[in-house]
């Protein structure tokens, strides 16, 4: 009788292939938010497949570039820990007001620290997509309660970073939050998703005059 094959364990998610799957993300997240706001023409955008879903990616060569060059970045650095929030932030293109802020705040998982603790099970690749197909989905539907953008806007997004990130000089600066006055603020508290490194909780404030 031939010995059972034993079926293979898949590894724990390394911080490289996390750090991949979280860039991924940011870079469909604001595809997303681009294109449901308005920010950009709908015309500027194209279909493809990703996560078992269509998502709506830009076909404009000067975005792409902009966005690809922020997220090489934070690619870096997610790899060495440094960047703890990045914030798509809509702003009136005339007034310069703020008028939305996409928040996604970026934590590390903790392993059990416990001596003779086991490490938690690795964490199915389906389950992540999962996840990040309902934050995905969350982002259209917010069009069903965020106020109409009826003005032209341009965007900006800000990474939250420690003080001994490595900051490439002339291309990244301090600059003003982009904070809407918490008088005139509301915020929606969106789903999270979460790979056996990181976990990604996702909300938007948005300006509301009542």
């Amino acid at each position: 009788m031939a010995p059972t094959k034993q079926a293979p364990t898949r590894q724990a998610i390394t911080l490289k292939g996390s750090t991949n799957l979280v860039t991924e993300f940011f870079k469909y997240a604001a595809n997303t938010i681009l294109f449901q706001r308005g920010v950009y023409p709908a015309d500027d955008f194209h279909m493809v497949k990703k996560y078992g879903q269509t998502v709506l990616v830009t076909q404009d060569l000067a975005l792409e570039n902009y966005l690809d060059k922020i997220l090489k970045q934070v690619n870096q650095w997610l790899l060495t820990g440094s960047v703890t929030q990045l914030v798509l932030a809509i702003i009136s293109k005339d007034s310069r007001m703020p008028l939305e802020r996409w928040v996604f705040d970026i934590n590390l998982v903790e392993q059990p620290t416990t001596e003779g603790s086991q490490p938690a099970p690795a964490k199915p690749e389906a389950e992540i997509q999962a996840e990040i197909r309902a934050i995905l989905k969350q982002i259209v539907s917010t069009v069903t309660f965020l106020p109409v953008i009826d003005e032209p806007t341009v965007f900006n997004i800000l990474a939250y970073t420690s003080e001994s990130a490595d900051i490439p000089a002339n291309e990244w600066v301090d600059t003003d939050p982009l904070a809407i006055e918490a008088s005139k603020s509301q915020q929606v508290k969106l789903r999270s998703f979460s790979t056996d490194v990181h976990r990604i909780e996702a909300m938007v404030a948005y300006r509301y005059e009542g």
